[in-house]
């Protein structure tokens, strides 16, 4: 039997949950630290924005340094990065500077980019029979953000003196943290000192691939509504006067829901199949936004980010398993950015839109927006589910 639980893989499912630590507490307090700083309030969320352009903007070099220095030194640079950036929203607080928070906040998305590709490593450092379930308890690990991340947030709101300044020092400590268990970490290609000299099939074909666009929707999308959504509800909550601990605790069930299931979606995915593991992703989105849309109650905003949370495990770890088998070894680096850039893109709308809609139109006309690319996502599945029967009645 291959053995799943090796020393590499646990410290990469710690790595995952300092990543995931980081990117919890940059959700549930850029908002809120944006709102203080700037006159404008639609403007609040962009320091969250800043986070995912950066992402966006840090694919292809980040896809570049993996191709040519390998794995390790490419997580290690992202680490560095994130002590940086996050020094720099400290200083931002201090100084009470709403652009070199957003800048700072860019500057963190190298360590965004860095970080979605723990789940594909994950896949490379253990025995194929076991990769799906490799994923999946990887992105389990972001379990230590929900709990780390709001009470982290919380206990330090006003520890240095300035709201969540202490907050964003003890997310660099925790990039220091990352570096050390990074260091441990064996990745199959430590000792890449080039680029390979050959990288498979061009990314045009790659991409053209129904399997490849599904897995990229999926991915995509799946990451934009559960952004869209859990970006806009600290500020929600605060509209409706509730209280920043009761906000921590529905954000802390969230990302619960984003990270528990994770230690049984590998088995699920195995048993029935990621496009069916995607499809009860999808029906649990369909599920959050009813829910959103019934009421406004604190009861109304844990169930439906809960189950936004469930949703999108399902759909992320679905897509990434699809993806996998999209691509060859050597293709893996382009065919990884593109699909995390594709991921970036979305959360950097949905980020900027989630601040527009929720100040001006209101939490209920940010879930009936949500439908739209619930929808889509909906009907690329059922496409490829269709495809694939009338090539297996060929």
């Amino acid at each position: 039997m291959s053995r799943l639980f090796t020393r590499d893989l646990i410290l990469l499912i710690v790595c995952q949950g300092l990543f995931f630590t980081n990117n919890v507490t940059f959700i549930a307090i850029n908002g809120l630290v944006g709102m203080s700083l700037t006159p404008v309030p639609w403007m609040a969320t962009l320091p969250i924005m800043g986070y995912v352009v950066g992402g966006a903007l840090s694919t292809a070099p980040v896809a570049h340094t993996q191709s040519r220095f390998g794995r390790k030194r490419s997580f290690q640079l992202g680490l560095v990065m994130a002590v940086i950036s996050s020094l720099l929203c400290a200083l931002a607080v201090y100084v009470g500077h709403f652009w070199l928070l957003v800048g700072a906040t860019v500057l963190a998305g190298y360590y965004s980019a860095n970080g979605q590709l723990y789940r594909f490593a994950a896949a490379e450092i253990v025995e194929l029979s076991v990769r799906d379930k490799a994923i999946s308890w990887v992105l389990a690990g972001g379990l230590m953000g929900a709990i780390i991340g709001p009470n982290l947030a919380r206990y330090t709101k006003d520890a240095a003196g300035y709201p969540f300044m202490g907050a964003y020092v003890a997310l660099a400590v925790l990039a220091v943290l990352g570096m050390v268990c990074m260091h441990f970490i064996r990745f199959p290609d430590d000792t890449r000192s080039e680029a390979p000299k050959s990288s498979g099939r061009d990314l045009g074909q790659i991409i053209r691939q129904p399997v490849f666009v599904v897995a990229a929707l999926g991915a995509a999308f799946g990451y934009g509504i559960m952004n869209l959504l859990m970006a806009a509800t600290p500020l929600a909550m605060a509209v409706d006067g509730f209280e920043f601990s009761d906000t921590a605790t529905v954000l802390q069930w969230h990302v619960i829901g984003m990270f528990a299931p994770g230690f049984f979606t590998g088995v699920l995915i195995k048993r029935y199949g990621a496009l069916e593991v995607m499809a009860a992703g999808v029906v649990l989105n369909f599920a959050c936004i009813f829910i959103a849309l019934s009421g406004i109650t604190f009861e109304h905003y844990l169930i439906s980010l809960f189950l936004l949370g469930v949703g999108w495990n399902f759909l992320f770890t679905g897509s990434t398993s699809l993806a996998t088998r999209s691509h060859t070894p050597e293709e893996r680096d382009k065919a990884q950015g593109a699909i995390n850039f594709a991921v970036f893109v979305l959360m950097a709308l949905s980020s900027v839109s989630s601040g527009a809609l929720v100040t001006t139109q209101g939490w209920y006309w940010l879930n009936i927006g949500s439908l739209v690319p619930a929808a889509l996502v909906a009907v690329a599945l059922v496409a490829l589910f269709v495809r694939r029967s009338r090539n297996a009645q060929e």
